[in-house]
């Protein structure tokens, strides 16, 4: 049994937010963080902008670079035949490339870059969206942007980390808020290349723990690992959780959705696999309570994957990734981002999962 599809997907489209700048126009808005706050369901959207340009020999990237102080979103303009005669690579839209003399092409500027901006809705479905960003980049460590973000309610405080973009690669920041009108940073909790960070919502014989995804790019493939805390801000004590297979749809990379949800069964851990062609899919595990590295069911098959329009055409078609979900009167939903571009929404009975699972 896949998840259930509601029948107002996709929930959130790229013409629902406003750009956050006159000069920028909003190209994604996905991949976000869920919560249940109070009466609202919450998410933390990320949403891709980029400059508004209409010279084809121009390609405007952004870069967030301290402006007199504060960091701001800048516009650098790049001249494209040029640069192609000096061997830069522009095939990939969300990418420029430069020679490198290391892996023979290296990534130098993203077309676009990604905040953090909040929405509210009364009934998960229907969304008021801030027109202002809520985290966006404010240090060397995310002039390349702020993504991804997954939200865990923990000791009354809810934890915000997120993917932090910049040339000194991909790492994984903290922040907290109690009302999603403020935030602290913490800084970085992960160092590149270290993403797909989920805290469990609890400690676990005496720790906070939290599943993450390291990528060498030497020996090794993008798997999933378990670090432990005293304080949320300093992890280690890193053990192996779950690598990529050799077969079938977990092939290329590895990593976590959002928070493991307590049940009376275990720790039910929505994750997301990719194949070596970058179709993404979800799955989901059960673990023990006491030991999350232990698997007392794991989805065999997706318990979703790219099917319909809005998921296998888009930005980046032939994805289905989540951040943010929960659990409400036995039925679980799960916010995902369909093909990089919007957000959609699907659900199950929490019954019906365990039964796919066989537990």
């Amino acid at each position: 049994m896949s998840l259930n599809r509601i029948p107002e997907n996709p929930i959130i489209t790229i013409d629902d937010v406003k750009p956050s700048r006159p000069d920028t126009e909003v190209i994604c808005a996905f991949n976000s963080a869920a919560a249940q706050v109070g009466d609202e369901t919450v998410l933390l959207i990320r949403v891709a902008e980029k400059f508004i340009n209409d010279d084809a020999n121009v390609l405007s990237v952004p870069v967030y670079e301290p402006v007199d102080g504060v960091y701001q979103m800048v516009r650098k303009d790049l001249n494209v035949p040029e640069l192609k005669a000096a061997g830069y690579n522009f095939d990939d839209p969300r990418v420029v490339e430069a020679p490198s003399a290391r892996d023979g092409l290296a990534v130098v500027y993203l077309s676009s870059l990604s905040h953090l901006r909040v929405a509210r809705s009364k009934d998960g479905i229907h969304f008021d969206i801030e027109e202002k960003p809520f985290i966006e980049p404010t240090t060397e460590y995310e002039a390349w942007g702020c993504e991804d973000p997954r939200l865990t309610y923990l000791d009354g405080i809810y934890y915000i980390n997120y993917t932090a973009v910049s040339p000194l690669g991909v790492a994984t920041m903290l922040a907290t808020t109690k009302d999603f009108v403020t935030y602290e940073k913490h800084g970085l909790i992960f160092a590149p290349e270290n993403r797909n960070v989920c805290f469990f919502p609890r400690k676990v014989n005496g720790k906070y723990l939290a599943f993450n995804r390291p990528a060498p790019e030497g020996i090794g493939t993008p798997n999933i690992w378990l670090a432990e805390s005293n304080d949320m801000l300093h992890w280690g004590n890193q053990k192996f959780f779950y690598s990529v297979q050799k077969d079938g749809w977990e092939t290329g990379r590895i990593g976590g959705g959002f928070h493991p949800i307590e049940t009376e069964k275990g720790w039910l851990f929505i994750y997301h696999a990719a194949d070596i062609s970058n179709r993404y899919c979800l799955g989901a595990f059960l673990l023990d309570k006491n030991d999350p590295l232990k698997i007392i069911a794991k989805s065999e098959k997706p318990i979703l994957e790219p099917e319909l329009e809005y998921e296998t055409a888009g930005f980046f078609g032939g994805v289905v990734f989540t951040c943010g979900g929960y659990l409400q009167d036995d039925m679980l939903y799960v916010y995902y981002g369909v093909a990089d571009e919007n957000m959609a929404l699907a659900t199950i009975k929490l019954d019906d999962l365990f039964a796919e699972l066989g537990v």
